[in-house]
């Protein structure tokens, strides 16, 4: 058995699935490994953000990692950003990127490159063995690694003869090493908190959003009062008529200080204290307002979950969540298509068990209210705010839960960063229905530059914040990748093209050319 072999057997045997893939000269032999052993599959990326991307939305859904494999320091290079936001929604996966032989290092080749150095900026474990007899016992760590809590990047660097060399050994993956226990006195503390009778909050993030730790933190609000949030870029959020509803910390950093305005205590799980995104002239980086006493329940890898539900059994024993009535937004009346009007028509036709991937930035904004009540679904955020994750998040959930309709928010100018993800989805013949928000414009980055005291743009500014000139034709590009679509700029055309896309098999573009209300 060559080196190549046992990483591949002993990703198979630890659970490890599905493979997303952009695979170079250095990585053949892994290629041919996954052609050999049964139970891995194998998903192709024309760019290596997609590979990264999907990897990631595979992990929000299930909770286990995915493997990547990454051509070189070039290739990782390429998928950086993506890990990047990975990274910052914890999740577990294992980058296989190849390198050049060993012997062959030192010659300084044109893809030559310090891959552990490019992989450390996203990775919380990087190993590199240099004998194929290692190499399976190093891809048993790197999933152990990946599986420790709260979720983390463990890449493995494979010189090409680690691989194709002989001597290969598969190994056994351990389980990584679980979240912590929360303190019992942090749990007395928080339960003092919420017994006082003031104004308290509950920031929440991680597995505090789903399930059984949603329900004790809709107790705990329902029986003290505690107003419950969630941060602006939450990794994965269960919304929808029947779940508990939770508030989205606002991304402005004055309307988040007002939305704290008032409160006595802010209890903290699985996150940290809110901060600004970004730092802005004469206004602070730390938004808790002053007087307001932060404690925090459970770190990123401690038991927020279990934390929740203690508290909830303390404080709360007999109460009963309030949870969100089945209540849709008015239907816009025909004329044209706004961006508010589009979130509108999608919360009123969102079928249920839906993944939404929203990166549809000043478009989609809106539609956090809106989808309060649609039917229930999932929703996945842009947790490291690098722009291109939307359409790969949603070609990793559609692999992870091929059940349930995912629909894509997107902003015109990130879709260009990662369309090649729709050729993927064709592939594989996912059923994703991705919204393009066309209104021609970095819309987002216009309102940056007047926040940031720039001013009215000039026409050398504007050149940069306006994405016409020539206008880029979705449609065409999604059809020239395989991927069906249809171009809406009224109401009506929108609403129809929507319901057919969510009853369509396989992957659909909407291009909604939306108009500034």
């Amino acid at each position: 058995m060559n080196g190549a072999e046992s990483v591949i057997r002993t990703l198979a045997d630890a659970g490890v699935r599905v493979c997303f893939a952009n695979p170079g000269t250095s990585e053949m032999h892994l290629v041919d490994a996954i052609d050999r052993v049964d139970g891995m599959r194998v998903v192709l990326g024309l760019f290596e953000g997609v590979v990264t991307g999907a990897a990631d939305g595979y992990a929000r859904m299930t909770g286990e990692p995915a493997a990547t494999l990454l051509h070189l320091g070039p290739g990782l290079g390429n998928g950086l950003a993506n890990l990047h936001n990975a990274r910052k929604a914890q999740v577990p996966m294992v980058n296989l990127v190849g390198d050049h032989a060993t012997a062959h290092q030192r010659f300084e080749a044109p893809l030559t490159a310090d891959v552990q150095a490019f992989a450390a900026t996203v990775s919380h474990w990087v190993e590199e063995p240099v004998l194929s007899s290692e190499v399976g016992a190093a891809t048993a760590r790197a999933v152990e690694a990946a599986r420790s809590a709260p979720g983390r990047i463990a890449t493995l660097v494979l010189p090409a003869d680690t691989a194709w060399g002989d001597g290969g050994v598969p190994a056994v993956a351990g389980a990584g090493t679980p979240p912590a226990a929360v303190r019992g006195a942090v749990l007395d503390a928080a339960r003092a908190a919420l017994r006082r009778g003031g104004p308290v909050a509950l920031l929440l993030r991680g597995p505090a959003l789903r399930g059984e730790a949603l329900v004790a933190a809709g107790r705990i609000a329902a029986a003290t009062g505690a107003r419950l949030f969630c941060d602006t870029f939450a990794p994965r959020l269960e919304r929808g008529a029947g779940r508990v509803p939770v508030e989205r910390m606002p991304y402005r950093a004055a309307d988040a200080t007002a939305a704290l305005a008032g409160l006595q205590t802010l209890i903290v799980v699985g996150t940290q204290a809110p901060v600004a995104f970004f730092s802005y002239p004469g206004q602070p980086s730390e938004l808790t307002p002053e007087g307001t006493e932060v404690l925090v329940l459970a770190t990123e890898q401690e038991d927020g979950a279990a934390a929740l539900l203690e508290l909830a059994s303390a404080v709360a024993p007999d109460a009963v969540p309030r949870l969100s009535p089945a209540q849709l937004p008015t239907a816009p009346a025909d004329g044209p298509l706004t961006a508010d009007a589009a979130m509108r028509i999608l919360a009123r036709r969102l079928p249920e068990g839906a993944i939404v991937s929203d990166e549809g930035l000043t478009s989609a904004y809106s539609g956090y209210a809106h989808l309060a009540g649609a039917a229930p679904h999932d929703v996945l955020f842009l947790t490291g705010g690098a722009i291109g994750d939307g359409m790969p998040l949603a070609v990793g959930a559609a692999v992870a839960c091929p059940d349930r309709r995912v629909v894509t928010l997107e902003g015109d100018g990130s879709a260009m960063y990662t369309l090649q993800a729709l050729w993927t989805q064709a592939r594989e013949r996912l059923d994703v229905v991705t919204v393009v928000f066309v209104n021609r414009a970095y819309a987002v980055l216009e309102e940056e530059l007047a926040w940031v005291g720039g001013g009215t743009a000039g026409p050398k500014a504007r050149s940069t914040l306006e994405l016409g000139d020539p206008d880029i034709d979705y449609s065409s590009l999604a059809r020239g990748l395989g991927v069906s679509a249809v171009r809406a700029d009224t109401v009506a055309d929108f609403d129809r093209a929507l319901a057919e896309a969510l009853e369509t098999p396989g992957p659909v573009v909407l291009e909604a050319v939306v108009y500034h209300d």
